[in-house]
């Protein structure tokens, strides 16, 4: 079944220098836009990660120092992909909590603004997990009969995530053929920053889930504890949980402001 789009939906994946969201690296993102007519634009780029790439994650993903060393860094780059990502709805396979972080964090590197406040996010593992439990080289022998060929390269892990998700919608007849309906459904929970550090409860206040705070309202805390906001934003975060905490903080202010 063919996607129902209304506005461009970029599918991606990358390869990195391993999985702490904070600091690694990309060094190879693979990303297909499908446009609301059917069309694709295709891009794959290695990228230098400015570190030495670890044996464990070459051993999964393949690529060496010496393959990145002459590619572009990410800030030379990232101008170029934010235009591409820029107006359109994003899709990934375990993106919401890995891939999209971690991209956001090397935007921030860069210094280059990625607005996603508009942007809707569909998780296909999620959807995958939520309805056969395994892997993407189990999904893409399950929905789409194939065995993936070049498992763990960024352009293969792309283009099946995109086949998958078009065998998904042909497969579930309850599955909705929308974007927004399908980033709802693929998200784990009522996140407010993608690292789950912040949930919404049913009156969509922003909770802070974990730490000390667990299960309390963020702004509640920020008001007792003035010395927590500095703690996060010092802290071994995510760039996008932080951002999460200043809005709230900056709400705080306001309202104490008013008050005043």
């Amino acid at each position: 079944m063919e996607l129902n789009l209304t506005k461009p939906l970029i599918f991606f994946d990358l390869e990195t220098t391993g999985t702490n969201i904070t600091r690694d690296r990309i060094v190879e993102i693979s990303l297909i836009k499908v446009m609301p007519g059917g069309e694709e634009l295709a891009r794959t780029r290695r990228i230098n990660p400015e570190m030495p790439i670890p044996a464990e994650a070459t051993a999964i993903h393949h690529i060496t120092d010496e393959d990145v060393a002459s590619m572009p860094t990410f800030k030379q780059i990232a101008k170029d992909l934010a235009s591409i990502f820029q107006d359109s709805d994003i899709a990934g396979f375990n993106s919401n909590r890995f891939d999209i972080p971690l991209l956001l964090e090397e935007f921030h590197r860069a210094d280059v603004t990625l607005d996603l406040s508009t942007t809707r996010f569909i998780d296909v593992q999620t959807i995958f997990h939520k309805q056969e439990p395994r892997t993407l080289v189990a999904a893409y022998r399950f929905y789409c009969g194939k065995e993936l060929d070049g498992a763990h390269s960024a352009d293969a892990d792309t283009r099946a995530t995109y086949e998958v998700l078009k065998a998904q919608l042909d497969k579930y007849t309850d599955l909705p053929n929308n974007v927004a309906a399908l980033s709802e459904f693929s998200s784990h929970s009522r996140n407010v920053d993608f690292a789950g550090r912040l949930v919404y409860d049913e009156k969509k206040r922003e909770i802070i889930n974990f730490g000390k705070y667990k299960g309390r309202p963020a702004d509640e805390v920020l008001q007792a504890d003035p010395g927590y906001y500095g703690w996060i934003m010092q802290g071994d975060f995510p760039q996008n949980t932080k951002d999460a905490f200043a809005r709230i903080h900056m709400r705080v202010g306001l309202n104490r402001r008013k008050n005043n």
